[in-house]
């Protein structure tokens, strides 16, 4: 248990323990009162100071049983995240589990033919890929809750960073070349933290093709732009898939968070992905926030960097054309 989460328990602790000493006290000190029964007086008696007094301490002691209430729910409803979030790591750990073993006892078949070999192991592969993207994510995450990462600079240009986490998400999925379409300029580089940015731009496409699946398996596009204005460099990947009603758009950044939707449950998750993608992204020194028009409607996910902070520009690539010369002729 990190120790912020620790005084997250003890602070609504002694306050409530602050609270039963107060109301003892008061309790105590109006006994005496009336058991002497002493009159409050206007001549500044050393007894007049006593109401005012009681009247401030009660609504002390109220206004710190709401904290102590808020504090308690808060807690309770992480309780029961992370409760469903175990219910996943069960899932998520069960299914590729059970899977290695069902492969590992077919290939322990003498009489299994070649092709069928090599279509287990690629099984196999698969499932491995799933468990280590799994537990990278709840350790980047665990992490995150106790200290950021280091922030090392280095030219990164946006398009080619977009097509290696777009070829490596698609792959997992097994989805087309086309269904992510990178619109992000190709002379565009920015100076931040290659690994970071990777990581964050990776979660987000994972999270629009998987949200955007078909009853056949097949993803609806998505598709990642930029634009820049004077002061922010915008990322944005858009899907076409469940979306996320208005009421839960900043509750999806939350550790352990699902929307409770039936289209959303229907898919793996732990509710980790976007806590780590909006993590990092302050970790760049910047916000990550989610829009949609609603339940079926798709999301978008919208990054917003200091251009001047990561340094944005345009670099041409090696590759691009030529600029023809004022007054040639095609």
């Amino acid at each position: 248990m990190s120790p912020g989460r620790k005084r997250s328990i003890s602070f609504p602790i002694i306050l409530g323990v602050f609270t039963v000493v107060l109301s003892l006290a008061l309790l105590v000190a109006w006994i005496l009162v009336l058991v002497q029964n002493l009159s409050l007086e206007d001549d500044g008696s050393p007894t007049a100071w006593l109401l005012p007094l009681g009247s401030t301490s009660f609504v002390v002691i109220i206004a710190v049983l709401v904290m102590f209430s808020v504090f308690l729910v808060r807690e309770i409803r992480m309780v029961n995240r992370q409760s469903r979030f175990i219910d996943s790591v069960t899932h998520e750990l069960k299914s590729p589990l059970a899977s290695l073993k069902l492969c590992l006892e077919t290939l322990a078949r003498a009489d299994l033919p070649e092709p069928q070999r090599d279509k287990v192991r690629r099984m196999m592969i698969d499932d491995v890929e799933r468990l280590t993207i799994f537990i990278d994510d709840v350790l980047e995450a665990s992490r995150l809750t106790s200290h950021h990462k280091g922030y090392a600079l280095d030219d990164v240009r946006l398009y080619s960073l977009v097509e290696h986490c777009a070829e490596s998400v698609l792959g997992y999925h097994k989805q087309a070349s086309a269904t992510i379409r990178n619109e992000v300029p190709r002379d565009l580089v920015l100076s931040t933290d290659r690994t970071v940015l990777e990581t964050v731009i990776k979660n987000l496409l994972d999270n629009a093709v998987k949200y955007s699946l078909d009853a056949e398996g097949r993803a609806a596009e998505v598709t990642v732009d930029t634009h820049i204005d004077t002061r922010f460099l915008h990322i944005n990947v858009a899907d076409r898939g469940v979306g996320i009603p208005r009421k839960q758009l900043k509750n999806v950044f939350e550790r352990f968070y699902r929307v409770p939707d039936e289209a959303v449950r229907s898919q793996r998750g732990t509710g980790l992905g976007l806590y780590v993608a909006a993590s990092l992204v302050r970790v760049l020194g910047g916000k990550l926030h989610a829009t949609s028009d609603g339940p079926g409607l798709g999301t978008t996910m919208h990054i917003r960097l200091s251009a001047t902070r990561n340094q944005v520009r345009s670099i041409p690539t090696t590759n691009d054309p030529a600029p023809t010369p004022q007054g040639a002729t095609s």
